[in-house]
């Protein structure tokens, strides 16, 4: 197979990856507030789809740090075939979390099958750039929802403690409106750019761009349209783990689970921090659920979610490097 039609088959393949990012994701902006009717589902994902867009148009950091800042790949086929292999763990792991309905990350399937690619052909992995800016985000982020979510959910409380629960229902629906289309806006600014930084890193390794060349624009829109693709396809399985196992919400729970996972992933898009959508709105949600009381959350699904959150990256890892192995002889 010729270089250019490897980077071809690549690019291709991480538009698929993008896609199933997309329905694997999609309950991350949407289940809050489909659970309390707050929208309809093909409604939620429409909208979710339509700002997944225009997050991904606002800001490259994080397509930088996947692109050039977890692994060094070599120039040429054997950079190529490392590429392909950590996409092809990633999505092998995607879908196997999907079909049983465990709220995984796909950005830690992403970075897990470019270290396990990166190791399996022996080159250099960042371990310091993971650590820093996969890591700690990683460990941090889901505690920083669970208090904040916690948190702001008191203050509400309190705020509109004197108001009739009906129109406080009614009312809070509207606002999840606007606070599941700014938790898809922030979907677009962290996921949609990690596809893009796997194409620029394929670009770059096969000598079509520059190290220090910005992302094309082609690559942008590629990238977003995919991921809204797969939005708009659903994730049904997820969502119904999200919108109901974890905690019963309601419209305002909702509203401060969303509003809270929004922000967290807002900020640490800024900073090039590639965190999980689905870590940060599952920790937010179990933080909302813990103000009412702690048996209120349903300890036992949001551990097997914990579970799967651990399991992805050395999961992804392992079968990225046997998915390596596997196209070695394309090396020839």
């Amino acid at each position: 197979m010729s270089i250019t039609a490897l980077v071809v088959l690549i690019i291709v393949v991480a538009l698929g990856f993008d896609y199933t990012n997309g329905f694997n994701d999609s309950a991350n902006a949407i289940a809050t507030s489909v659970s309390t009717r707050a929208l309809t589902p093909r409604i939620a994902l429409a909208m979710a789809a339509v700002f997944n867009v225009v997050g991904a148009l606002v800001s490259t950091e994080i397509a930088k740090t996947i692109g050039s800042g977890i692994i060094d790949p070599p120039s040429g086929r054997s950079g190529l075939v490392l590429v392909l292999a950590a996409l092809v763990g990633a999505i092998l792991w995607n879908l196997g979390t999907w079909f049983f309905g465990l709220p995984s990350s796909s950005s830690h399937a992403l970075i897990g099958g470019l270290v396990g690619a990166a190791l399996a052909a022996s080159e250099t992995v960042k371990w310091q750039g993971i650590v820093d800016k996969v890591v700690v985000p990683m460990v941090v982020s889901p505690l920083v929802g669970f208090v904040l979510s916690y948190l702001f959910m008191l203050v509400v409380l309190w705020t509109f403690r004197k108001v009739n629960a009906h129109r406080a229902h009614k009312g809070f629906r509207w606002a999840q409106i606007a606070s599941a289309a700014t938790m898809s806006f922030g979907h677009g600014t962290q996921d949609a750019q990690k596809t893009m930084g796997v194409i620029f890193a394929t670009l770059v390794v096969s000598g079509h761009l520059q190290h220090n060349a910005g992302i094309p624009f082609w690559v942008i829109i590629a990238s977003a349209a995919a991921i809204s693709l797969g939005t708009y396809s659903g994730g049904w399985r997820i969502m119904r783990t999200l919108g109901r196992r974890i905690y019963s919400l309601t419209p305002v729970s909702g509203f401060s689970a969303q509003t809270v996972a929004s922000g967290v992933m807002l900020a640490t898009a800024h900073y090039g921090l590639p965190v999980s959508t689905t870590h940060v709105i599952s920790s937010s949600i179990m933080g909302v659920g813990a103000t009412r009381r702690l048996s209120a959350v349903r300890w036992g699904v949001a551990g097997n979610i914990v579970m799967a959150w651990i399991l992805t990256i050395p999961a992804a890892a392992a079968v990225a490097a046997l998915v390596f192995k596997a196209l070695h002889p394309l090396l020839g």
